[in-house]
């Protein structure tokens, strides 16, 4: 789960805003190296280094849709939207594995069915894919880092969007090796890696929709995290059990319903007193909690 951060100079909203940061540093090193790899492909005569630097294009625009995201959802709550705006950080996630469906399409057909080239491709043509292989490498860390750590569902997927990024570049750089390596037996290779990088985002693609589509269909977290909300509750005076325990994602933290079970002869304003400990111990103790509705029950006991 999120680590508490600490320090005097860290406030509530710095997640967040270092979120909102890391995805504006997406979009500027993405669009770097796509005009870097297109102008070299097309003038190196390489179509995979020419589709990964579409592939890489699309990210520009899915770090941007991530961006919209993360503004959108760090709206505070008001009177139509009671949980909060979070929802359309997951939403975000949604529109992003589309987005790259449709980009993993055009590009695996082009490399299919594009005309050859008739010029041989460079050995130069080679070094954007490795200068973007070691860039996209420290963009996957810093983003799956901080979008676990906030509970991020369109921060991690633009983070696993670009380590497929990192892999399709490693099958155009092995495409277009081969093509250098024997020019007539491989003359197709090199087409075919842009093929594949085609395949690759649309496998991502899917894998991003799938995760988001769970969290707006309200799955539960892992079972580990549903003990930890009962154990916290355990430990709070009075408590007898607990009868259930539901949770469901609204953004960025989870909402807890929680039936209680307490001592059936106190009074009602007694059993409201052990609730509220309880609501104050879970949102303290469980970052990614963001709020907790509890019902109290007699215990059968």
């Amino acid at each position: 789960m999120q680590a508490g951060n600490t320090g005097a100079a860290i406030t509530p909203d710095y997640p967040m805003r270092r979120a909102r940061q890391i995805a504006i540093l997406g979009m500027v090193v993405s669009g770097l190296l796509a005009v870097l790899k297109i102008v070299v492909g097309l003038n190196g005569h390489s179509a995979a280094v020419v589709a990964d630097g579409f592939e890489s294009g699309a990210d520009v625009f899915a770090s941007g849709l991530v961006l919209v995201g993360l503004i959108l959802a760090a709206r505070p709550a008001d009177e139509n939207h009671p949980y909060g705006h979070g929802r359309v950080e997951t939403l975000t996630g949604l529109m992003l594995g589309f987005f790259l469906f449709c980009a993993g399409v055009l590009i695996a057909r082009q490399g299919l069915f594009g005309a050859d080239n008739p010029l041989p491709p460079h050995a130069w043509a080679l070094w954007p894919l490795i200068v973007s292989f070691f860039a996209k490498g420290g963009l996957v860390g810093i983003k799956y880092s901080h979008g676990r750590r906030i509970g991020s569902s369109s921060l991690r997927a633009d983070a696993a969007n670009d380590a497929i990024d990192m892999l399709s570049g490693l099958v155009a750089l092995a495409a277009l090796s081969l093509t250098l390596w024997k020019p007539v037996e491989f003359a197709r290779a090199d087409h075919y890696g842009a093929f594949a990088v085609g395949l690759i985002v649309i496998a991502t693609s899917l894998r991003v929709m799938q995760e988001s589509s769970l969290h707006l269909m309200d799955t539960m977290p892992d079972d580990e995290s549903m003990a930890q909300v009962r154990e916290v509750a355990m430990t709070v005076r009075d408590v007898r059990g607990v009868e259930k325990c539901f949770a469901r994602k609204t953004g960025l933290k989870y909402h807890v319903d929680l039936h209680l079970e307490v001592d059936p002869d106190i009074t009602v304003r007694a059993s409201h007193d052990i609730a509220a400990r309880v609501r104050e111990k879970i949102r303290g103790e469980l970052t990614w909690v963001a709020d907790v509705l509890i019902h109290v029950e007699p215990w059968p006991g």
